[in-house]
């Protein structure tokens, strides 16, 4: 193991110049000093390179150029890295406190993991301070993917290496690429993972993955396709069992 552990953190953004200024702060300020950030930028037409010429004095890379989608930037943005760990931090999210990556390095060489998982917070723009939600990632085991349960891909930190055994995301999926990934990595069991019951990361509220029920439906369709191609066993009603528990995110968030 290395003396030291190198957090590589990717930012894929598009046209988000009145965010992603709060996200480049979050990821400089953190306490954990030994960090890659790298963003990936889509072409925006709308102001972000400026705000990224501005604020970004602690990039480590940019690459600006159209892409075919999410999941091909965020792709870009492990090929380019050179971290011990991996980790997404999108143009609207920030982390949750200043020492979020000191938790994560230090959980994973303390505990040899190839994986460490926390919770997501979500807020509005009218109230940032009130979490309105909040994503558990302690529902998630492997033996439950069949049941489309995943740790908040925001909040998931992982090696590096586990990206070179199971590839790269699948471009083929328009919203449900990240779980895709995480049943292909997970689905073995191999992979030594800690969840940690606390904040990682605060996640405006919008995303694709939110908005709506059109885009639900989809993801759905999409997380039933991925266990198909996976050959993880699953059907509709243990996909849909999943959001009575859901649903409690927002009573108690």
């Amino acid at each position: 193991m290395t003396a030291t552990m190198r957090v590589s953190v990717i930012t894929v953004v598009f046209n988000r110049a009145n965010t992603v200024a709060d996200t480049l702060a979050s990821v400089a300020m953190q306490t954990w000093r030994d960090i890659e950030h790298i963003v990936i930028d889509g072409a925006s037409t709308d102001g972000t390179l400026e705000m990224l010429a501005q604020h970004g004095k602690h990039l480590a890379r940019v690459v600006s150029e159209p892409d075919s989608g999410i999941y091909d930037a965020m792709n870009k943005g492990v090929q380019a890295a050179t971290g011990d760990v991996v980790s997404f931090l999108n143009a609207d999210d920030q982390y949750a406190t200043r020492d979020v990556l000191r938790t994560v390095a230090t959980a994973m060489k303390e505990g040899d993991l190839d994986a460490v998982f926390g919770d997501v917070a979500f807020f509005t723009d009218d109230v940032p301070s009130r979490v309105i939600r909040r994503y558990r990632s302690a529902h998630f085991r492997p033996d439950r993917l069949g049941w489309g349960w995943m740790p908040a891909h925001p909040g998931l930190f992982v090696r590096r290496k586990t990206f070179e055994r199971v590839g790269l995301f699948s471009t083929s999926y328009r919203i449900a690429g990240d779980f895709e990934w995480i049943a292909r990595a997970f689905k073995g069991g191999s992979v030594r993972y800690q969840y940690l019951p606390e904040i990682f990361v605060r996640m405006r509220t919008g995303g694709i993955s939110t908005g709506g029920w059109r885009n639900t439906v989809l993801l759905n369709q999409e997380v039933m396709r991925a266990c198909r191609e996976n050959g993880i066993p699953t059907n509709w009603l243990k996909i849909l069992s999943k959001y009575p528990a859901k649903l409690l995110e927002f009573v108690r968030p």
